[in-house]
């Protein structure tokens, strides 16, 4: 099994290349990913504990697309992709629709990639987690790299940029527990869908 950093970089980064596509909303096109990950190899991507489970519910996560319908919520962290498991759950909702911060925190890093397109990383207050949102349409206006965000602030829109394109629009969204040294490309994933299922009718 792949060590969670490089299986993280290959499955939502893709490429350490110039982005293709850059945000709408005037920001700067985010760097590359750094080269040096590609070495890191910390705890595999089974190695989540229940305790880390426990301390997301009782943060009550925000839904991160504005209106979604709890009913439609459905447990894609272990399916099959290309190269990788995905390891994230994805919300389908119509483009342009409000992608919110889900816990307070900052940013911690805007990127565009071939694969997750459009996204972002944002760490959480404590920075033990992180938070990824991506295939965006584009960011809010004034979206920085190092911006406090509060829990429901909108962060950026639906879309289908990576390689999304050409499907429906959604978000990709996925959770990681950081290594000790909180390199935003680098964790272990921790399944975001039992966080909500609880509200599904």
């Amino acid at each position: 099994m792949w060590g969670a950093s490089a299986w993280w970089r290959r499955a939502h980064v893709g490429e350490a290349r110039p982005p293709a596509v850059a945000p709408r909303s005037g920001a700067p096109i985010p760097a590359a990913v750094p080269a040096e990950d590609a070495a890191e190899a910390p705890a595999p991507v089974s190695a989540i504990s229940d305790s880390d489970v426990q301390r997301l519910r009782g943060r009550k996560l925000f839904m991160p697309v504005e209106g979604f319908d709890l009913g439609r919520l459905r447990d894609g962290f272990h399916e099959p992709r290309s190269d990788h498991v995905h390891a994230a759950i994805d919300l389908l909702a119509p483009r342009g629709t409000r992608v919110r911060a889900v816990d307070d925190g900052v940013v911690r890093k805007l990127l565009v990639t071939g694969r997750g397109g459009i996204s972002i990383y944002q760490f959480d207050s404590e920075g033990r987690y992180c938070y990824f949102y991506a295939h965006l349409e584009r960011y809010v206006p004034f979206l920085s790299e190092g911006k406090p965000v509060r829990k429901g602030d909108v962060l950026g829109y639906v879309g289908n940029t990576g390689n999304a394109a050409g499907g429906a629009p959604h978000l990709h969204f996925a959770i990681f527990r950081l290594d000790d040294d909180a390199k935003w490309w680098s964790g272990t994933p921790v399944n975001p869908f039992p966080l909500w299922a609880s509200g599904r009718s």
